[in-house]
C-alpha cells in the first residue's frame, strides 16, 4: 500500500502466510497434521492482520507449522517464505 503506515514486515508476513495457506488448500493429499498446519497458519494470519505481532508467538506458530507440514515437498518453498517473513522481525537468539 503506497502511503500506508503499515509495517512492511507485517505486509510480507501476511503475503507469505496467505500464499502458503492457498498452497496447502490446493494440496490434494491429506496428512495427519494438516489441521494443525491450517490452525497455526490461521493464527499467523490473524497476528499479521492485528498489527505488530508478538515475536515469541510468531516463532511458536512457525515451529508448529513446520512440524505439521513435515516433508511435504510441495510446500517447501511456501514454508521457506513464511520463515523468511518471520525472521524479518529478528533472528532467534543463539544458545
Amino acid at each position: 500500500m503506497i502511503g500506508s503506515d503499515e509495517d512492511p514486515r507485517v505486509a510480507e508476513l501476511r503475503t507469505a502466510v496467505s500464499r502458503l495457506r492457498r498452497e496447502l488448500a490446493a494440496l490434494p493429499a491429506d496428512f495427519p497434521d494438516r489441521a494443525i498446519a491450517e490452525d497455526e497458519l490461521a493464527a499467523l494470519a490473524a497476528m499479521a492482520a492485528g498489527g505488530p505481532p508478538e515475536i515469541p508467538r510468531l516463532r511458536s506458530s512457525l515451529l508448529l507449522v513446520a512440524g505439521a507440514i513435515g516433508s511435504m515437498s510441495a510446500l517447501t518453498r511456501g514454508l521457506s517464505q513464511v520463515r523468511d517473513a518471520v525472521n524479518l522481525f529478528g533472528e532467534p537468539p543463539r544458545t
